[in-house]
């Protein structure tokens, strides 16, 4: 019903910045929260951040929330993470995630994507 495919990642330097696109199709997907996920080796699967279909309510979580930026522009069904000054903790697959239910947007998402990797280096 709804496809999600990443896009952005890649390798970079400590302090550099770095904007991930998530980019969704299918009749289901009119209406559905979004949020990014990261995942590094070893470590739990993390939540990031979320936004509202509307785009006027976003959550983040406290480590990187002076850093980050989610937006969304649903002309192109596409979500964006803009992420500054990233840190070698950084470093993780971040996969996108969409739900229509807004209470399940941060714990158990229907649909996922397939991850885009990022990879900061000291």
């Amino acid at each position: 019903q709804v496809q999600l495919v990443e896009s952005g990642g890649g390798f970079v330097q400590a302090g550099d910045s770095l904007t991930l696109s998530c980019t969704a199709s299918g009749r289901s997907f009119s209406g559905s929260a979004m949020a990014w996920f990261r995942q590094a080796p070893g470590k739990e699967r993390e939540f990031v951040a979320g936004i509202k279909w509307t785009g006027d309510g976003t959550y983040y979580t406290d480590s990187v929330k002076s850093r980050i930026t989610v937006f969304r522009e649903n002309s192109n069904n596409t979500m964006y993470l803009q992420m500054n000054k990233l840190k070698t903790e950084d470093t993780a697959r971040y996969n996108c995630a969409a739900d229509r239910n807004i209470m399940k947007i941060n714990n158990a998402p229907q649909y996922w994507g397939q991850g885009t990797q990022i990879t900061v280096s000291a």
